[in-house]
């Protein structure tokens, strides 16, 4: 009966969190879609969070590389009272930088709903 016991809690608190994270998350960050966030992402900061190999294969016209790996260290290279843009592949990182930019003071967070997977826009690429 323990083992049944322990087993529920341990599956109240993965809820609970997966709760509390996603209520985080939706005050943090606006979700927008391809046709939003078009309308908007020239007026901003336009900030690609995935790796330099992923965004030299091909990125937004006009996005910044800040990887999310160097989100925290480079943080200050985005101007807080400004709009701010986020995407990445598939909304995961921007979701977790969104918050991170929460944190150091930022309000005006956006991100690509979908992320670049779903994007059908102008691209660049190195190659």
């Amino acid at each position: 009966m323990t083992i049944l016991y322990t087993i529920l809690i341990i599956l109240v608190v993965i809820v609970a969190y997966v709760v509390i994270n996603s209520m985080r998350l939706k005050k943090s960050v606006t979700n927008l879609t391809q046709e939003q966030f078009i309308e908007g992402y020239r007026k901003a900061q336009l900030i690609d969070l995935r790796e330099p190999k992923e965004f030299e294969a091909g990125h937004i016209l006009g996005a910044r590389n800040i990887p999310m790996t160097q989100l925290n260290t480079r943080h200050k290279e985005i101007r807080p009272d400004l709009p701010v843009y986020l995407y990445c592949q598939n909304s995961g990182r921007s979701a977790r930088a969104a918050l991170t930019l929460k944190k150091k003071g930022y309000s005006q967070l956006y991100q690509l709903q979908g992320g670049f997977k779903t994007w059908t826009g102008k691209v660049k690429s190195k190659n």
